[in-house]
């Protein structure tokens, strides 16, 4: 039987392995866990210039960032790690061969803040590539092959914040990128974009202008475009303070810089309002979380909140510093200044407004005028038609050639009369001849019965030399005249 030191030496043999193993146990991760091709300090991992074609295996859970540039990957499939990785933030695929990349690439990485893709063969940007990246922030895929990105592929990346997409082939300006509500820089330079939505672009807020680059595409040459970088020199913009003789643009297959078109000069517009509107003046700063402060153009500052509720004006400020007017009087016109401080710079700017001595009225009643007089006219050109073409016919229907029957009508017209008969011969007393109604015959003459019309199978003689009381026919196909020598009375 062995005595009990024995024992105790037994014991004290693996020590050391159980003093290394605590340390192992003590840093929270075995010794082997680091990729043997790959560069490990605590949670980093840098597998950048391996050539590797495949993504290393056994990927630590605990890595937070992970560099794969330089290397020789074509693919992103959806099973690239086997394992999930809550706790990476960074993931850097650059100077790569991706061509492809699974819809479903991103679901092990839910994490994801920083992602680059950069100056890789990506042609397409499909739709709900990056919605698994609800967390991403900054993402780069400049220098690629992108042509088109798809309108709904950033469609849940709320929290994105810079998008690099210059030296690309895309030739349709993505408006819908820049409706996202947290991006603050957009880098569209060294495309293929002819033309943009400057009207849309002019409606953006400062803050996500200061960050859209546009330089070096080229653009077609006009006035609105001028217009827009010259409002964006006059703002200080970074896009065209920086990159000023970068911007160029495109006309008869000939470059120009677009500051040397010849248009008119930038104006800054007043804004207008009428009597009794409600108007809101935004304070544009060119950075967002600014402290804003208002004053009127009396020089007098704008209270906000309730301090303004106490005071009972119509003038407040809100809480993200615009102004407010709640009915606009005549008075309040003039130059209102903003004040912005920030964490980086301060800003001032400067709004006019003109208020109009009349109120406006509304969209209806202005709709209902204009379709009352379009009727109104509508009709004035119907009536004037019916006058001219469905008159009865009249003096240009006597020259037709009426039925032999109906030319013996010797009571061709009948009139009122205002003035007295001079015949001497007419009877009467001189004061009952006016308001007569006359009618005139012509005497009955061979071939004519007693009522001036011509007897059947008789033919009208032409008259010899007539005295001084008769007249001479001058129709013979008329057997009326206008002018009769004897007036009859009826």
């Amino acid at each position: 039987m062995q005595p009990p030191r024995d024992l105790r030496g037994l014991w004290l043999l693996p020590l050391p392995w159980l003093l290394l193993l605590g340390e192992v146990a003590r840093a929270g991760r075995p010794v082997s866990s680091c990729p043997a091709a790959c560069l490990c300090a605590s949670n980093i991992l840098s597998c950048s210039k391996q050539q590797l074609p495949n993504v290393p295996h056994a990927l630590p859970s605990y890595t937070a960032q992970l560099d794969l540039s330089h290397n020789n990957l074509s693919r992103l499939r959806a099973e690239w790690t086997p394992t999930r990785l809550p706790h990476l933030h960074s993931l850097l695929l650059s100077h790569n061969h991706l061509h492809f990349i699974s819809s479903e690439a991103f679901s092990p990485v839910p994490n994801l803040r920083y992602l680059d893709l950069s100056s890789n063969q990506l042609r397409t940007l499909e739709e709900a590539l990056f919605s698994e990246l609800q967390a991403l922030e900054v993402l780069l895929l400049y220098n690629n092959r992108i042509v088109a990105v798809d309108r709904s592929a950033f469609e849940d990346v709320a929290q994105l914040q810079k998008l690099y997409l210059s030296q690309n082939q895309i030739s349709r300006f993505p408006l819908e990128l820049v409706r996202l509500p947290r991006l603050t820089l957009l880098d569209l330079s060294a495309n293929r974009l002819k033309s943009l939505p400057v009207s849309d672009l002019q409606k953006l807020p400062a803050w996500v202008k200061n960050g859209l680059y546009l330089h070096n595409n080229p653009l077609h040459c006009s006035c609105e475009l001028y217009q827009l970088f010259a409002h964006w020199q006059r703002r200080q913009l970074s896009p065209v303070v920086d990159f000023r003789e970068d911007l160029h643009c495109v006309s008869a297959k000939k470059q120009y810089s677009v500051f040397s078109l010849n248009c008119s000069e930038y104006q800054e517009r007043a804004r207008e309002a009428h009597l009794g509107d409600a108007l809101t003046i935004h304070c544009d700063t060119k950075q967002q979380g600014m402290t804003k402060t208002w004053v009127t153009p009396s020089n007098e500052r704008v209270l906000g909140g309730a301090a303004a509720a106490a005071a009972n004006g119509t003038v407040r400020v809100f809480e993200n510093g615009s102004l407010h007017f709640q009915g606009v009087q005549v008075e309040d016109g003039g130059v209102y200044t903003c004040f912005a401080v920030g964490e980086a710079f301060n800003e001032t700017l400067s709004v006019e407004l003109k208020v109009h001595n009349f109120t406006l009225r509304g969209h209806h009643d202005t709709l209902n005028t204009a379709y009352t007089t379009l009727v109104g006219c509508i009709l004035s050109v119907v009536l004037v038609l019916i006058y001219l073409y469905l008159t009865p016919c009249r003096c240009w229907c006597r020259g037709v050639e009426k039925p032999a029957s109906h030319q013996g009508d010797s009571l061709s017209s009948s009139m009122l009369s205002t003035t007295p008969n001079h015949d001497p011969m007419a009877g009467g007393d001189k004061e009952e001849d006016f308001d007569r109604r006359v009618a005139f015959l012509e005497p009955a003459g061979p071939g004519q019965d007693q009522n001036g019309k011509l007897k059947p199978g008789s033919t009208l003689p032409v008259p010899e030399a007539t005295g001084k009381g008769q007249r001479r026919m001058s129709d013979p196909e008329s057997v009326s005249s206008v002018f009769s020598d004897t007036p009859i009375v009826v």
